[in-house]
């Protein structure tokens, strides 16, 4: 039986997670949860779980949490809390979950410790893939990625070897804003931000997808996760979000990976890898689909694709730099305190005034991250 502690256990992926759990009681365990402050989710999952270690990022919520669930189960706080979690000795296996550059340190404490790495959170290796792939080669760890775009890659290049790879190629649904007029976009709403047509996610992931910052995310994961440079990795928007990803070979032959519209699946098949268990989502049905489609993103729409390629051609500090200067811009943005094409903008500001340091340690990433933070609470 698989052993899970689980970083973001209150988000959607986590909660998504702990569903695949549910489905296989024989197969999975949950030893260990985390969560940033939710504690009400965080209760009715201690009682339906009974994990051994629970983990609170704000010690004040982690108080109130203890006073409701009492002595049945060990609850720590605070970055010495969810490193515990983390490495606790009970998990074989940490679903790293955490949205944004909090779940850095405590994802590369459970590399450091061993733990196989269920990866779902994309600013681990945003702002440090250089030095967390680095750990993860030295100490022989197994890193899966659950983002269905990456486990699509990830499944798809099992079909040749790395040297045959012509290009990688992230599709993207395009969100809820593809088809408004470009002059219209600077007066979207929050509320029209959030409204996804195809997945179910936070808000912040929501609105990564609007403005398609998600993808320059991804392109720079891709990167650091498949050892293969930028100029390779392409991006085009399917809207019926049907094909995750695919990889194309040198000979012309390009394989997809095609799955409901559903992260059950890409977590199961992180948690199981390398075996396939049957799964109780349902299956697509590849008579009832209709047409695919696939387009070209247009640049003046989604801008965000371009800082991708400015962040790893900076190298450094700076796509730490452009993730954090991004979270920032989407709580301002939801705070009703920029325009949705300000978050952008904003972005593009904070990068403009960094200078990168090369090859940097964590606490020089940490560094940037928080000059990052600051500039753009001030920007714009």
């Amino acid at each position: 039986m698989k052993q899970i502690a689980l970083l973001g256990s209150t988000g959607s992926i986590g909660v998504s997670t702990l569903e695949v759990v549910s489905a296989f009681p024989g197969e999975l365990r949950v030893v260990g949860l985390g969560a940033r402050r939710s504690v009400k989710k965080l209760r009715e999952q201690i009682a339906r779980f009974s994990p051994r270690l629970v983990a609170v990022d704000d010690a004040a919520k982690a108080r109130e949490l203890r006073s409701l669930v009492g002595d049945g189960v060990e609850i720590v706080s605070g970055s010495e809390g969810m490193a515990r979690l983390a490495t606790m000795p009970e998990a074989d296996t940490v679903v790293s979950a955490m949205v944004g550059a909090a779940g850095l340190v405590p994802t590369l404490e459970a590399i450091r410790a061993g733990k196989r790495i269920a990866l779902a959170n994309k600013e681990v290796l945003v702002c440090a893939g250089e030095f967390v792939m680095q750990e993860v080669a030295s100490r022989g760890v197994d890193l899966i990625p659950v983002d269905s775009e990456h486990s699509a890659i990830f499944q798809c290049l099992k079909a040749g070897r790395h040297g045959e790879v012509r290009r990688i190629i992230l599709t993207a649904s395009g969100g809820p804003f593809l088809n408004w007029p470009i002059e219209e976009m600077d007066r979207a709403t929050a509320g029209a931000a959030l409204a996804h047509p195809r997945w179910s996610m936070g808000k912040k992931v929501t609105v990564d997808s609007a403005t398609m910052m998600n993808k320059a995310l991804e392109m720079i994961e891709a990167h650091w996760l498949f050892g293969i440079e930028c100029e390779r990795i392409a991006v085009v928007v399917h809207p019926e979000c049907i094909v995750h990803s695919l990889v194309e070979f040198r000979d012309g032959s390009i394989i997809a990976q095609m799955s409901l519209t559903d992260m059950r699946i890409p977590i199961q098949h992180a948690l199981f890898f390398p075996d396939r268990f049957p799964a109780p989502w349902g299956a697509l049905q590849l008579d009832t689909l209709g047409a695919l489609h696939f387009e070209k993103p247009d640049p003046d729409r989604f801008p965000a694709l371009g800082l991708a390629r400015m962040a790893l051609e900076a190298g450094g500090t700076m796509p730490a730099v452009m993730s954090a200067a991004n979270e920032v811009a989407v709580e301002r943005f939801l705070k009703e305190e920029i325009a949705f094409t300000g978050i952008v903008t904003l972005v593009r500001e904070v990068m403009e005034d960094h200078t990168p340091v090369k090859s940097p340690e964590i606490d020089e990433i940490v560094r940037a991250d928080r000059w990052a933070r600051e500039k753009a609470k001030g920007g714009s």
